[in-house]
């Protein structure tokens, strides 16, 4: 029998999605803080102190709740939406950059999905959301972006956000896929998670983003995205400090003429 709170859903739009979430009279949908987009007239908003199932366990269990949501850099507190009014009510929640949102019932998944510390979207209420170490030496020095991650536990529907295009792999027993840290969006409890060093000096000197990647064996499922939002955010970055010396250039004005950037 589910503990979680049952609740329907559609996703809409293609490159920017968003969830709407369908809530009976008393059923309560969890989000992170900034991730909601609308709602119906009759549903009420409660902040609350850490991942939303712990409300329960006296103020030690609190405080130990957000503490570790603080270590995968997410907020102090969740958001709890509610159907306090009469008859079915939706309320939406918008995916921060462009993606995906992936939905993941965690009764059929096992009661545990792990994922990046910064894709969980919202959840159904009773959803735990707390914090996965990667214990092993070479994840903890290289791992960057999956070092600290998210772990998703109950037995509800969760909803996490990735970058670009999803690939979702059933990974066999005894088989082994080698993915870039940051393109890894979740993965089932059983998938054994490690980070692989790529030796030699010509990969060291010229392999780029090829010197680490994470290894995944099975069995079970991954979920990997084609966008990561640092790598992203890498490129933005690079983009907006590039200074371009248009002085003293033979082109000049010219060259954003022919690069598109100039103006009739």
């Amino acid at each position: 029998m589910k503990t979680n709170h049952e609740i329907d859903y559609r996703i809409l739009g293609n490159e920017m999605q968003c969830v709407e979430i369908e809530l009976d009279p008393q059923e309560t949908v969890i989000a992170e803080p900034g991730s909601f987009m609308m709602m119906d007239n009759g549903i009420e908003m409660q902040t609350l102190f850490g991942d939303g199932s712990q409300q329960q366990s006296g103020i030690l269990g609190k405080i130990f709740s957000a503490g570790k949501r603080l270590l995968t850099g997410e907020n102090l507190f969740m958001t709890a939406y509610t159907n306090l009014g009469q008859g079915k009510k939706q309320v939406s929640f918008a995916s921060p950059y462009p993606g995906k949102i992936i939905p993941m019932d965690l009764f059929e998944l096992g009661g545990r999905i792990v994922c990046q510390k910064d894709s969980f979207l919202c959840a159904a209420k009773g959803v735990s959301v707390g914090i996965e170490f990667q214990r092993k030496l070479g994840t903890g020095l290289f791992g960057g972006e999956g070092f600290i991650m998210q772990k998703l536990e109950g037995d509800g529907m969760a909803f996490v956000h990735s970058g670009g295009h999803v690939i979702e792999r059933t990974i066999q027993p005894g088989e082994l896929l080698k993915i870039d840290t940051g393109c890894v969006v979740a993965f089932t409890k059983d998938v054994n998670y490690d980070i692989q060093f790529v030796g030699g000096i010509k990969n060291t000197l010229f392999g780029g983003e090829g010197v680490f990647f994470a290894t995944l064996s099975g069995p079970g499922k991954v979920w990997i995205q084609s966008l990561p939002i640092s790598r992203l955010a890498g490129r933005i970055m690079a983009y907006g400090t590039y200074a371009r010396k248009e002085e003293g250039s033979i082109l000049g004005g010219l060259g954003n003429l022919l690069d598109g950037d100039g103006k009739w």
